[in-house]
């Protein structure tokens, strides 16, 4: 099981994977690389999608006062790798007022 422990310690250790697509979007959508890691360290894992293949994979979301920040991201736990898939900054039209939970 991912818990937050693990995934800090893998993204302290530095090792990330970022996909392409990932790459895509924080380019598009004028997100760091280092913005993405503070979210993972400094966020709350808000979903988990433990069936993901090949690996499972979590929603961190990091809100602030001024900034809001979701991270969708994969974890091989075994060699602890981490993927970054996508982030973007969530939308009212799928979360609710606090930006975490999700409008049904």
């Amino acid at each position: 099981m991912i818990d937050k422990k693990l995934i800090d310690r893998i993204i302290s250790s530095g090792t990330i994977q970022w996909q392409k697509h990932a790459l895509q979007r924080l380019m598009e959508r004028n997100i760091s690389r280092e913005y993405v890691k503070k979210t993972i360290l400094s966020g709350i894992i808000i979903e988990f999608y433990e069936d993901d293949r090949p690996y499972p994979s979590v929603l961190i979301a990091d809100i602030s006062e001024d900034k809001a920040l979701h991270v969708v991201a994969a974890f091989n736990l075994e060699d602890e790798i981490c993927y970054i898939i996508t982030a973007y900054i969530p939308d009212q039209n799928y979360f609710e007022e606090d930006l975490v939970t999700r409008r049904t």
